[in-house]
């Protein structure tokens, strides 16, 4: 036997691990694949999943779970050069609660003399989320753009004046106006815009699929093209758009969909990522139902 193949058959063979191993609906995840010379193919839920390197045989995608995941274990075939290799993620049940919030009705049911405004912002948002997949901008973990009370958590069911109105995808941070605002991760400013629903809005790409959006600010302190570090100043804490008073709306989009931010800040990425700290299987309580409103 030849020493070249004797050396591929005493080879690690590649492994898979989802981290965390417990997360809820709504939750990001981050799939590694280690000992694979080339990258993975795999799908989360329907979803394919998209790997970038992580360092020498190392892959890592983040993919989201929707909130409409099916409580229970959930076992994952990963293909490494026509092998397949197994992991397993256990989802937690779902447990989003209702809040009730009143605004003007005008952002309930926008005039007519509006919607050629909101049309243009889809348009603008849209052009914004349009970057190409490039590996992540950012190490190590997301952080919380303010160290704030939550006054609004991710998936909590929002009654708009006594009627629904959806599902809350992001994370609200109380402050006063022109409290400042920092970047959750480096990554570049995609869109800056005052928009009629989200008002003062920053949008930031960190690659990987993932976006991070800053909205109601009273005032955004960058421009689209900027690239931004984590922790530095972006913006002012506002009111603006569809919002019942200051407050920072921090949200997080992943491959198409909004996750809880706080799951994000969960995951560590880089070459020598640790373990991510395993999710709760309940949501803290939420705020009383007079916290501020956004979309």
């Amino acid at each position: 036997m030849s020493p070249a193949l004797l050396l591929l058959l005493l080879a690690a063979p590649p492994v898979a691990e989802v981290q965390p191993a417990r997360a809820r609906p709504g939750d990001a995840v981050l799939v590694t694949v280690a000992g694979a010379a080339a990258a993975p193919e795999g799908a989360l839920l329907g979803r394919p999943l998209r790997f970038f390197p992580a360092g020498p045989e190392r892959w890592q995608a983040v993919a989201p779970l929707p909130t409409e995941a099916p409580a229970g274990p959930l076992a994952l075939a990963l293909d490494v050069a026509g092998a397949q290799v197994p992991a397993a993620l256990e989802i937690a049940p779902a447990d989003f609660r209702s809040t009730r919030l009143s605004v003007a009705p005008r952002f309930l049911e926008p005039p007519a003399s509006a919607r050629k405004r909101i049309a243009a912002d889809g348009v603008a948002l849209g052009e914004a989320y349009a970057q190409p997949f490039s590996p992540p901008r950012w190490q190590g973990t997301m952080a919380r753009p303010r160290d704030a009370e939550v006054t609004g958590r991710y998936g909590d069911q929002r009654v708009y004046n006594g009627k629904v109105s959806g599902a809350h995808y992001g994370l609200d941070l109380d402050g006063p106006a022109g409290a400042p605002i920092a970047a959750a991760a480096a990554g570049r400013v995609v869109l800056v815009r005052d928009c009629y629903m989200s008002g003062v809005t920053t949008i930031v790409w960190h690659g990987a699929g993932v976006y991070s959006v800053y909205l109601h600010q009273s005032k955004a302190e960058v421009r689209v093209g900027d690239e931004v570090a984590r922790g530095q100043r972006i913006g002012r804490v506002g009111s603006t758009g569809r919002s019942t008073g200051p407050h920072l709306h921090w949200g997080v989009k992943v491959d198409g969909l909004w996750v809880d931010p706080d799951s994000m800040a969960r995951l560590v990425m880089g070459e020598a990522a640790p373990a991510a700290v395993a999710a709760p299987a309940t949501a803290p309580a939420a705020s009383p139902a007079s916290a501020p409103a956004a979309p």
